[in-house]
């Protein structure tokens, strides 16, 4: 007994016709493609039908997730009928016809007027998605869409010089106005509901932040303050609270990085580390290329103090228009440089070195009232 082979699910493929609904079918069924093609035209000549049919299960069947080209966005769909264009040649054909019969032909002018509509609304949605199909392209096809409309307009208020004559013509020169602004309206709607959308979403992030600052915040801080900075339940209840603070402040925070962000992520990396906790302060106008030298010299310098000292270690930023200054302070029992073996590079070459090399300076000495050490990092802007 042979097990049934399991169907393909039914998705709507990315390279397509119109909408590839007719594929999709065809690959769920394991049949012709042709042949599904086929009987949707056959049922479209029995009242409409088949083209409900192709409209419903356009709108209902999902778009298959798996993305053929690495450059194309999620939702892109390459389509290799140029729909809009063959609306706007259905809709050519009819104004000819309009011309053609005297300027008598009601249907005529229905079917410009459809067909232009349907070809601008085209170009403003499945077209814009789609990467073979360029910006200007859409703008040439809604000029040709303006120009239609507005001639058969006038050639509406030039044949008929009637009442329902001048509503129909003014009706055309007006729809054809609408298809300029038609771009601009979509444009503003999108930014409104991007607007509408980003509002709510602040608005809960705020709710959560509020509760959030009020109860989990607030007793890992008290967890903290209890623990003392050295041991590894402080540690690990700073780290869950930068975390937690970092997820809740996302996108608040420019997203290019300056001196204080850069001294801020290699303290956050250090703690997760070293039971020790460091505290970074700014003073100042930001700067935003910070020097390479300057960042691995305080790195170095917070990183000594995680080791050899650890507890509460105090980073200290100041800038100004003429230098920056960077002041790592910690509560150990101090260096003396004097007594370090020759084979100790750490200070001497990645902090002392290191800033001479970059045109700058730095001093290792005892913190205030002599006790801890204090390393000081000047760099002439």
């Amino acid at each position: 007994m042979t097990t049934p082979r399991a169907r393909p699910p039914l998705v709507r493929p990315r390279r397509v016709v119109v909408g590839g609904v007719c594929l999709a079918v065809a690959r769920h069924l394991d049949v012709s493609v042709g042949g599904v093609r086929a009987l949707a035209v056959v049922l479209a000549l029995f009242g409409g039908g088949g083209i409900l049919l192709y409209l419903w299960l356009w709108a209902f069947v999902p778009l298959d997730e798996a993305v053929t080209d690495p450059d194309d966005e999620p939702g892109a769909v390459r389509r290799s009928a140029p729909a809009s264009l063959l609306l706007l040649v259905i809709a050519a054909l009819g104004a000819i016809l309009f011309l053609a019969s005297a300027r008598e032909s009601i249907t005529a002018l229905l079917v410009v007027t459809v067909a232009s509509g349907l070809a601008v609304a085209w170009s403003l949605t499945f077209d814009r998605n789609d990467p073979d199909r360029s910006a200007a392209q859409g703008v040439w096809k809604r000029i040709a869409a303006v120009v239609l409309l507005v001639l058969t307009g006038v050639a509406v208020l030039l044949s008929r010089p009637t009442a329902s004559g001048a509503v129909l013509g003014v009706t055309m020169v007006v729809l054809g106005v609408a298809v300029i602004v038609a771009p601009r309206v979509v444009t503003l709607w999108s930014d409104l509901q991007a607007s509408r959308t980003a509002q709510v979403r602040e608005e809960q992030r705020a709710e959560i932040a509020a509760h959030l600052h009020d109860s989990v915040l607030q007793t890992l801080a008290l967890i903290q303050n209890r623990a003392g900075a050295s041991t590894e339940v402080a540690r690990i209840a700073r780290a869950q609270e930068r975390e937690l603070r970092d997820w809740l402040f996302v996108g608040d925070t420019p997203v290019a990085s300056d001196l204080a962000t850069e001294l801020r992520d290699v303290a956050a990396a250090i703690e997760l580390d070293y039971a020790v906790r460091i505290d970074v302060v700014t003073a100042g106008a930001p700067v935003d290329r910070p020097s390479a030298a300057l960042v691995a010299a305080a790195r170095e310098a917070m990183l000594n103090a995680a080791r050899h000292a650890g507890g509460e270690v105090s980073v200290y930023l100041e800038t100004s228009p003429e230098a920056i200054d960077v002041f790592v302070r910690d509560r150990g029992p101090g260096v003396d440089l004097s007594a370090l073996p020759a084979d100790r590079l750490g200070i001497r070459e990645s902090i002392v070195g290191r800033m001479s090399r970059a045109g700058g300076s730095a001093s290792v000495r005892p913190g205030t009232g002599g006790s801890g050490t204090e390393v000081h990092l000047h760099l002439e802007v």
